[in-house]
């Protein structure tokens, strides 16, 4: 039976960027002091990558795991971060509850809006807008007592 999803992995170009990104701008914490594997037969297995080499970390913010990935090896066949109407997994959600001041502070956490503000669409306050390394990342403000609320969703 499925509970939840546990984490979401992000592959990134400057890891250590990326992690001081996400620990500032959402107040991501490291779990452990992360991890690496080169030549290993059964990561391969694992990550379906042959010859692949990587280090990473994961990261923690309240029941949510983000897992940030760097491969050395082997490299990239795609230049740039997926669009959110490419197919395959395009951005991730994270929830607020002062969007207007939570923009601005991921602003100045180097995540960019492209000018945009946020729409309100009755339910929900949502725009999707740009990590330092390009990847999307939705954020919302739900109204209360919609049905779509974190607390809803958990029952809580």
């Amino acid at each position: 039976m499925i509970r939840a999803i546990h984490h979401v992995g992000v592959n990134c170009r400057d890891m250590a960027r990326m992690q001081a990104f996400y620990c500032e701008a959402f107040g991501f914490e490291p779990v452990d002091d992360g991890f690496g594997w080169s030549d290993d037969a059964a990561m391969d297995h694992i990550v379906d990558v042959k010859s692949s080499a990587a280090r990473g970390v994961m990261l923690r913010a309240g029941t949510c795991y983000l897992e940030l990935f760097e491969y050395s090896a082997p490299p990239t066949q795609l230049p740039d971060a997926k669009r959110p109407n490419d197919p395959g997994y395009t951005h991730l959600c994270v929830d607020v509850t002062e969007i207007e001041k939570d923009i601005v502070h991921l602003e100045k956490c180097g995540m960019t809006f492209a000018g945009r503000a946020f729409v309100d669409v009755g339910h929900v306050k949502t725009i999707y807008g740009y990590d330092p390394e390009g990847n999307v990342i939705e954020v919302q403000q739900t109204a209360p007592q919609n049905g779509f609320t974190l607390e809803e969703l958990s029952g809580g």
